[in-house]
């Protein structure tokens, strides 16, 4: 590594991962507000189509797990010597009463009111000349200056994952065709709505899926396990393991080319909200194109990263080496006394991220998953760093990002905790 000159700040070179803490998945269930997804199943949306790519969870065979569809959390043993957690609150959220009548507003229905440009994406390096040494990797070889521009808001080709090598076979996060046709043709239609027509995709390596059927949940004829289809991706592009859910996480406009929203729910929780009510209540109604959560204890980037320490989710020197770059590059730590704040709080809880594919909200996902590939794959750290870059370079664009309270999280997304000790959330 070396370190360069840019920008008057010390920037890191990095040319490889960083940090190899495992990060289990837990459990999940699907409800609906404590109603079966059932209760909507009509819906009109009145002189619109849009696509949506609805929930996307993934889990990879490094962990043992158990899924739970439609059913009950499992009872786990107590300890007379275990320590409780913590309680925190959940709030009520002023959802409309139903989804019959909803209607998408104008505003989102071709994106035109939102920041304009083209975003494509490196699909393809070349092995440079006299190199004997060389791996591919899924998120490309970025450098310094390529990382710089990849943050205008500007007709321009990036890095985002997916880029294949001439001689090597695959860029990693394999699917299969029918897969991919799959996930490039869900769609809402006019008049009716059901769950046929929102996607439901559960990611699995093989090895996971053998585990899930042992359990006793096998896909059926058609490749579902209760709502979810159920996608299975080859040749995992990480060796950092907990780094393979972010493809999903992050860049799930890549996966899912025609949706037009996606929600992101991580395995340590549970849904129990509509998830178009979810998306009129914090995208519609707040006119937003990114929607997250602050998390509900810190606030802070260097809180996290002493927090992730403590508990061994990081490698010291590459965290250190990390903040190092971002300080250089003007983030400071949050002051909640600061009015001027463009965000509510440098650190979020993202286990649940509702978006519209929108040209900035794609571009900050992108960005946000290049700071996670190049440093730790802990995405507290680089998200405050990543949306503060994004809008300094980028002045005149409007970027509308919705950071909601935690408490209204838990009331989507109930929290039940990752399955290992080491994992659970603090």
């Amino acid at each position: 590594m070396t370190f360069v000159k840019q920008n008057s700040g010390l920037l890191l070179e990095r040319r490889g991962g960083a940090g190899s803490i495992l990060n289990s998945p837990g459990y999940f269930r699907i409800a609906s507000r404590g109603r079966r997804f059932g209760q909507f199943i009509k819906m009109r949306i009145s002189h619109s189509v849009f696509v949506l790519a609805a929930l996307v969870l993934i889990y990879f065979s490094t962990f043992g797990f158990k899924a739970f569809f439609h059913g009950t959390q499992e009872a786990q043993p107590e300890s007379s010597n275990a320590v409780k957690p913590p309680v925190y609150p959940r709030c009520k959220i002023d959802f409309l009463e139903s989804v019959n009548d909803l209607v998408e507003p104008k505003d989102f229905r071709d994106f035109r009111n939102f920041t304009q440009f083209s975003v494509e994406y490196i699909d393809k390096e070349d092995v440079p000349f006299g190199t004997n040494m060389y791996k591919p990797r899924f998120g490309g070889h970025q450098t310094l200056q390529e990382r710089e521009k990849s943050f205008y808001a500007k007709n321009h080709t990036l890095h985002c994952g997916f880029v294949n090598t001439p001689g090597f076979s695959s860029t990693g996060f394999d699917l299969d065709e029918k897969d991919k046709t799959f996930m490039s043709t869900c769609k809402i239609v006019i008049s009716e709505f059901s769950l046929k027509n929102l996607c439901f995709v559960l990611f699995l390596d093989e090895k996971s899926l053998s585990t899930l059927s042992s359990e006793g949940n096998n896909p059926d004829h058609r490749g579902y396990i209760d709502l979810w289809r159920v996608v299975i991706v080859r040749n995992l592009p990480f060796d950092n393991m907990p780094k393979n859910p972010k493809v999903a996480k992050f860049i799930g406009h890549r996966l899912f080319p025609s949706a037009r929203y996606s929600i992101w729910i991580d395995s340590k929780v549970r849904l129990e909200a509509d998830p178009m009510l979810m998306i009129e209540r914090f995208l519609w109604r707040t006119r937003s194109e990114y929607a997250i959560s602050n998390h509900y204890v810190r606030y802070d980037v260097w809180e996290e990263a002493a927090r992730n320490l403590f508990l061994k989710k990081v490698n010291a020197a590459a965290v250190d080496e990390q903040l190092t770059v971002y300080e250089s590059d003007g983030l400071t730590k949050f002051d909640p006394s600061n009015p001027n704040n463009l965000l509510p709080s440098y650190n979020p809880e993202s286990c649940l991220i509702i978006r519209a594919h929108t040209p900035m909200s794609n571009l900050y996902s992108c960005v946000w998953f290049n700071e996670v590939v190049r440093f730790t794959n802990r995405d507290q750290i680089s998200f405050a760093y990543a949306y503060l870059k994004l809008r300094r370079m980028n002045p005149n664009s409007s970027f509308y990002f919705h950071m909601f309270k935690d408490c209204e999280r838990r009331t989507m997304a109930r929290p039940l905790g990752h399955r290992l000790p080491h994992a659970v959330v603090t």
